[in-house]
């Protein structure tokens, strides 16, 4: 891109990330601290051109960008992001500081944006999932309007609902020393509640999305019919691992099951194929439910939500079992009762 063009997608990114309009003073600090130097008058012609492309929308002096100008930025962005998703993985794996010994940390997670009365709506087939074992775990997390997560404030008038990304086990591999490599996303068929078949691949290095993402937002996913009797198809990871660190993975994985961080699905034996995908010598293939699969069920029974992977980093004990989200939910509008008064 040439420089018109950086300053222009530049602006769509820094709008897509504000919780609320901002005027063009508050984007010129927003992108100093990003590296752009442009002044305030050159900001506001872009946001004039912005505007006449329909890409933005006027909020008085303020403008914030829309769905058009969400799409435009993702299509600007698609050569920078090729690879980027893997490049992803390993950053948040290498920066996860969770101590399995100790249960304190940073771990993984991911974000939905959502009203709260949806996600209350939604608790018992959030509950179900988790209680299937077909989400990363037991745990999950709500965000209140205002918090921030990654580089995403939790906008007025919404939640932000968390969950274990599969990413975490990379980091508790890790840190014990296992280097894991991230194959491929998939869509796993279930067959009486076992792992049968992946139906759908994608690899993570060829995509600029995370492919449980687009598993669910193209209604791909049947969380439901695992539900209701065992079969029906999730979000699921393939790894692979040193053949030599099996026995230790095993354990491992006994180990974060029982402190609420478990997704392993199936751990193969070294260079067997995995539900039929072969490994490379000297490997054993792993599969991990899919962190976003709550999500997933949410989305089969409603209209389109805000989720991302890979989010960011939160401390374990901000984690609670997911038995617990009506309370969560109750608390949330308890504070949001309390705010309106206080205003």
């Amino acid at each position: 891109m040439d420089k018109k063009d950086r300053n222009r997608t530049a602006i769509l990114h820094a709008l897509s990330k504000m919780a609320e309009p901002s005027s063009a003073g508050h984007l010129v600090q927003y992108l100093a601290a990003a590296g752009h130097q442009l002044g305030e008058r050159t900001v506001r012609l872009y946001l004039q051109r912005l505007d006449g492309e329909g890409l933005i929308e006027a909020r008085g002096r303020r403008r914030a960008i829309n769905e058009r100008g969400l799409a435009e930025l993702r299509a600007a962005q698609v050569l920078q992001r090729v690879g980027c998703l893997a490049a992803q993985i390993d950053k948040l794996t290498f920066d996860m500081t969770f101590d399995l010994q100790a249960c304190r940390g940073l771990v993984v997670v991911n974000l939905t944006l959502l009203p709260p009365e949806q996600l209350i709506s939604h608790a018992e087939h959030i509950a179900a999932v988790f209680a299937r074992r077909c989400a990363m775990g037991n745990l999950l997390a709500v965000l209140e309007p205002g918090e921030v997560l990654g580089d995403q404030v939790i906008p007025a008038g919404m939640v932000g609902f968390c969950t274990v990304c599969s990413v975490t086990l990379n980091g508790v591999l890790l840190k014990h020393g296992i280097p894991s490599t991230s194959r491929f996303g998939g869509l796993l068929e279930l067959r009486h509640g076992r792992p049968l078949r992946f139906v759908e691949i994608i690899h993570y290095e060829s995509s600029t999305l995370d492919p449980l993402e687009v598993f669910i937002r193209s209604g791909m996913t049947d969380c439901s019919g695992v539900i209701r009797d065992g079969c029906g198809r999730i979000g699921a990871g393939f790894r692979e691992i040193p053949e030599n660190s099996r026995d230790l993975v095993v354990t491992l994985a006994e180990r974060v099951s029982e402190i609420g961080l478990g997704g392993f699905l199936e751990i193969g034996w070294p260079e067997q194929p995995v539900l039929g995908f072969p490994v490379a010598p000297g490997r054993a293939g792993v599969v991990l439910a899919g962190g976003l699969n709550p999500v997933a069920i949410m989305e089969e029974h409603a209209r389109r939500l805000n989720c991302q992977a890979l989010a960011g980093l939160m401390e374990y004990e901000r984690l609670v079992p997911y038995r617990q989200l009506p309370e969560l939910i109750q608390g949330h509008a308890i504070h949001s009762r309390n705010m309106a008064l206080t205003d």
